[in-house]
Order: C-alpha cells, then sequence, then structure tokens
C-alpha cells in the first residue's frame, strides 16, 4: 500500500477528530460578521476556495479565497486563515510576514514546528492528520472539515459518507476513462479543482474542472465516449441528459461533497496503478514548495 492510500482511507477518523476541536479553536478562526480571507497552495487554494464559498454562503460574513501569491494586500480584513500543511511554503510564510501586525492572521498546519509557528499570529494544529506523501489528502479534507464544523455546517452525515466512499467500489468503466471533468456548484467548485488536481498529481490524467453552469458554454465540446464528467453536489437540470449523449460517463455526486472528493481521490490512486505509476511521487514535485530569494 502507498503512503497515499493510507492516508486517505482513515480520512472518517480524522474529521471526526477536527470536528471534535473546532470548539477549541473558535477564538482564532473568523468569527460572524468578520471580513476574512482564506489563503493557501494548490490543494490548500482549492480548499480555501471552498471554505470562503460555504462562510459567505451561509451568511457568517464577507469572504474572501486567494492563492497566497496572488494576495491583494490593499484591501482590509479583520482575519487572514492559512492553510499550510508543512508550515514551510514560501508563498505563505512571505504572505503571514508582510501581514504580521497589520491584521490578525490564523495557521491551519499539520506541523507547528516549522517557521510558520512565528509567521503566524495564532495557529490551529490538525497533527493528526500530517502526511508522508507528496500529494495531499486528509489534510486538506481535514482542514476543511474544522472549518465547515466552525462554521455549523459540518453534517455528522459527512463522516458515514466517506466511509461509504471509501468501501464501494468505483463506478465500473471509470478507471479506463483518458479525460475527466469535475463540475461544481457554490463551495462544491473548490472541490471540484482538488479532485482535478489529484488527478493530475497523482495518475498525469488530463483532467479539468469548471463550475457547473459554466461547463455548456464550451468545454463539453471536448466531451466524447471515453472521457468522464462527475458532479460534486446536484447537478443544474439537463445537465446529465447532455453529457450522457456526448457519449460520456455521467457520475453522480449522491454523497456528501467532501467523501466524494474521498472517493475523487481513490479514482487518482487507482488510475496511477493501472498506469503503473507511483502515486506518492508525482512528477515534478516536492511535498512543499520552499524558494530561494
Amino acid at each position: 500500500m502507498t503512503h497515499v492510500e493510507d492516508e486517505l482511507s482513515n480520512q472518517p477518523e480524522c474529521w471526526t477528530r477536527a470536528a471534535a476541536q473546532a470548539p477549541a479553536y473558535a477564538e482564532v478562526l473568523p468569527a460572524r460578521g468578520e471580513r476574512a480571507a482564506i489563503v493557501g497552495c494548490g490543494t490548500s487554494y482549492f480548499m480555501a476556495q471552498a471554505a470562503a464559498s460555504l462562510r459567505e454562503g451561509a451568511g457568517q460574513g464577507e469572504t474572501d479565497a486567494f492563492a497566497a501569491s496572488e494576495f491583494p494586500y490593499g484591501r482590509a480584513y479583520d482575519r487572514v486563515v492559512a492553510l499550510t500543511r508543512s508550515g514551510t511554503t514560501t508563498e505563505v510564510l512571505d504572505l503571514l510576514g508582510r501581514l504580521k501586525g497589520r491584521t490578525r492572521t490564523t495557521a491551519i498546519t499539520a506541523d507547528p514546528d516549522t517557521p510558520v509557528r512565528a509567521a503566524a499570529d495564532d495557529l490551529a494544529v490538525l497533527d493528526f492528520a500530517d502526511e508522508r506523501s507528496v500529494v495531499q489528502t486528509r489534510f486538506a479534507t481535514t482542514a476543511l472539515t474544522l472549518l465547515r464544523a466552525h462554521l455549523g455546517l459540518h453534517p455528522e452525515t459527512a463522516v458515514t459518507d466517506a466511509r461509504t466512499a471509501l468501501a464501494e467500489p468505483l463506478p465500473e468503466g471509470l478507471v479506463d476513462c483518458a479525460q475527466f471533468t469535475f463540475l461544481g456548484r457554490g463551495w462544491t467548485i473548490g472541490l471540484a479543482n482538488e479532485a482535478g488536481l489529484k488527478m493530475r498529481e497523482a495518475s498525469l490524467s488530463w483532467a479539468e474542472a469548471y463550475p457547473a453552469m459554466e461547463y455548456r458554454h464550451g468545454p463539453i465540446s471536448v466531451t466524447t465516449s471515453g472521457t468522464a464528467t462527475w458532479m460534486f453536489g446536484d447537478a443544474p437540470d439537463g445537465l446529465a441528459e447532455q453529457v450522457r449523449g456526448t457519449g460520456a460517463l455521467w457520475i453522480a455526486g449522491a454523497l456528501d461533497p467532501l467523501a466524494e472528493l474521498a472517493r475523487a481521490q481513490r479514482l487518482a490512486v487507482a488510475v496511477a496503478a493501472a498506469r503503473g505509476l507511483d502515486p506518492d511521487r508525482p512528477r515534478h514535485l516536492t511535498r512543499s514548495v520552499i524558494l530561494a530569494h
């Protein structure tokens, strides 16, 4: 078993622990009514997208998501939350350093014994969700679970659905597809983006992600037999029929969307195995991006 297989398999336990810890971190996560930004790089950026959409959609305050390298320093926020598994990513540390003394910051990390301890004002530590694999799975979903629970939006069914997603066989024919498209709406757009990234990282697949309503504005033109289109959450009316009409495989997201992401992680590993690839060692990637200044 690869590291990534082992790490994605215990997500239900990690989510349960994170949800239980949410009250302990209430003071260092954005309070209702605050203007907040959530930042990260790669996978963490896509989790930031999902969390920001959830928070603002729930009426808890204006919330933006940015890649750490693209943060708009001219905007005023009450708190900035940085997602960083390693605590060493250059862009995140640079951002936290520039905000020091100006804006209150919190880092959600798996490793507090890193430069992020000094860079951020506050820490939320999810060390039980740390990973050996370069490819992020459980830390990302556990960090999002912490934020969902903080917002009061973590349903108990999410953990049950995750167990289902990790136990049931993948849909027939899915692993054999040559192209994968992931769709989302609202907060699940971030999850769709992350599913596409997992497929590219772990299995070198042609994978894309779009807001579901945008899919018909061009991208559907490359959909055909041998491709799969996977919906995170409820699909727009008529979209499933349109996709099936192209000859593509349609995958409806019937589980909690975060559990669907766990299922997509399994797909990435399965496709990697079918292609003789090692998902723990994705091409040209390292566990943390540390840049020389």
